[in-house]
Formats: C-alpha cells, sequence, structure tokens
C-alpha cells in the first residue's frame, strides 16, 4: 500500500508556480492577480479564503478580498462581479460558497465572466470540460487528476467508481475520467444516495473516488484487494483526542480500508491540499491568458 501525499505533490507544484512567476517578473510580465469575494462569516469560508490569500502571497500573486455582510444585496453581488469582470488587472476571481440564502448561487455564477471563472463553475468551462476542450476545470477535481498523473496511476482500461454527484466533484469528476487522455479512459460508475447496491458496484472498482460527505461510509468490506481509494471527503467530526474537540474525517474508515489498496488518500493531506494549489494553477493560466485569449 502506497500513500498517496497530497501535501508533499502540492509542494511541489507551489515551487513550480513560484519560478513561473520568477520568470514573468523577470520578463516585464503581468503578476497574476486573484481576488476573492466573501459573503459573511462562515467559519468554514473564512478558512478557506484566508488559505487561499497566503497561498496567493506565497506563490507570488496578487490577491485581493472583497467582503459583505450576510444581509448585502444580490443585485449589489452581482455588481460587484460585474466590476470584476470589467477590471483589466485582475486576471481571475471567485466568489466563496456558499452564500446566503437570499442569493442564487448560479445567477451568480453564470454572471461570472468564465475567462476570469478560475473556479470552474461557469455553465461555459463545464460544457468545454465534458466536450474534452482546454478550460477551467474545478479545483478538486484537477487536483485528483493531478495526484493520479504525479503518481503514474494506470487509468486506461480500469472501472472507475465515483461515489457522489455533486457538480463540484462527482459531476465533473466522472467526465474527466471518461475522457480519451491521461488520466481518463476508463469505464465510469457513477453512486449516489439512491443507488441500490453500492457495495456491489464498490466491488468492481479499481479506482474508488469517495466524494458523498458521509464520514467512514467505504469499508472494508466494500473495496477489493489492489484497489486504487481517493477519499475526497472532509467532514468535522466531534473527537475528545483533538485539543480543538473535532477532526477531519474522510469518506474512507482508513484505517480499514488502507492495508487492501494499492494506493489511497489519507484525510488530512490528501485531496484538500490539492485544492488550493490547482485554483492557483488556474488563476496562472488565466493571468497568461492560457485558455482564453
Amino acid at each position: 500500500m502506497e500513500l498517496i501525499d497530497g501535501k508533499a505533490i502540492s509542494a511541489q507544484m507551489k515551487l513550480e508556480i513560484v519560478a513561473e512567476v520568477r520568470q514573468i517578473k523577470a520578463s516585464g510580465g503581468k503578476i497574476p492577480h486573484l481576488a476573492a469575494i466573501l459573503v459573511g462569516h462562515d467559519g468554514g469560508s473564512e478558512t478557506y479564503v484566508a488559505s487561499k490569500v497566503k497561498t496567493c502571497e506565497e506563490v507570488g500573486f496578487k490577491s485581493s478580498l472583497i467582503r459583505y455582510e450576510n444581509n448585502v444585496t444580490e443585485e449589489e453581488l452581482l455588481k460587484k462581479v460585474i466590476e470584476l469582470n470589467n477590471n483589466p488587472d485582475v486576471d481571475g476571481f471567485i466568489v466563496q460558497l456558499p452564500l446566503p440564502k437570499h442569493i442564487s448561487e448560479q445567477k451568480v455564477i453564470e454572471t461570472i465572466d468564465y475567462r476570469k471563472d478560475v473556479d470552474g463553475f461557469h455553465p461555459i468551462n463545464v460544457g468545454r470540460m465534458s466536450i474534452g476542450l482546454p478550460c477551467f476545470v474545478s479545483a478538486t477535481p484537477a487536483g485528483i487528476l493531478e495526484l493520479l498523473k504525479r503518481y503514474n496511476i494506470e487509468t486506461s482500461g480500469k472501472h472507475c467508481v465515483i461515489l457522489g454527484r455533486s457538480n463540484i466533484v462527482g459531476k465533473p469528476m466522472a467526465s474527466l475520467m471518461m475522457q480519451k487522455a491521461y488520466p481518463g479512459d476508463c469505464t465510469v460508475t457513477v453512486c449516489h444516495s439512491r443507488t441500490k447496491n453500492i457495495k456491489e458496484y464498490c466491488l468492481q472498482a479499481d479506482i474508488i473516488i469517495a466524494a458523498l460527505g458521509s464520514p467512514e461510509f467505504v469499508k472494508a468490506d466494500m473495496v477489493k484487494d489492489g484497489a486504487i481509494v481517493i477519499d475526497v471527503g472532509t467532514t468535522r467530526v466531534p473527537s475528545n483526542k483533538t485539543k480543538s474537540g473535532f477532526k477531519l474525517t474522510g469518506d474512507v474508515k482508513f484505517d480499514e480500508v488502507a492495508p487492501k489498496c494499492s494506493y489511497i488518500t489519507p484525510v488530512p493531506g490528501g485531496v484538500g491540499p490539492m485544492t488550493i494549489i490547482s485554483l492557483m494553477k488556474n488563476t496562472l493560466l488565466a493571468g497568461k491568458k492560457t485558455i482564453y485569449q
């Protein structure tokens, strides 16, 4: 069993981005600029945005954080999105989700200029991804592909079972794993909360990507020997063993599943660190106008 170390890979990617930013600087080019909009004071969102801003600093990007209270109107938020669309200095931006109930997340996503949509949520980016055209791929799926690639994990002809059908992970992951590409060329099965006999599907899988948000859902009796298991789940569960009173738990019962695997990602330290560095990679591509001129 080999542990897939997302921390180490993201650190490696960070150094690659730093080197590229130095080159851009040296040749008098424009430093990539990422802006983030944060609405309200949700603990998780605060943490995510803070680490995105910090990583921007570490790789040498320019970053801006725009804050609003929970009672911001949809109209005011959309106005800011349009302003960022039209700001030539901002290469890419994100609106941190979830948003308060009175604001339509879909409307906000669709208002973002797809050429600056470094989260990869805009229907144009999603559509281009599904037919294999260059686009911004959302950060978590992009991070997973990078892990498979850097560990030289064979995917062609393999049966990949994806647990979860969210727009952020499950659906894009299914689309990417069946592309004519590496990583890809898989036979893909998507299972979700309405799927019967999930265990039987999992036992047929060469690769399991668990993104259900259901702590320790995948048990040892659901995994065949030698399978590759990618755990996307991060749920805070109460714990009397940590100072904070909780611990991050994945969708896979790690201690009992790991011995059966050829490769597995831990939680924390697996997919998590890859998400933020993939966002940085998208911002670099946006700054260089690599995907959209």
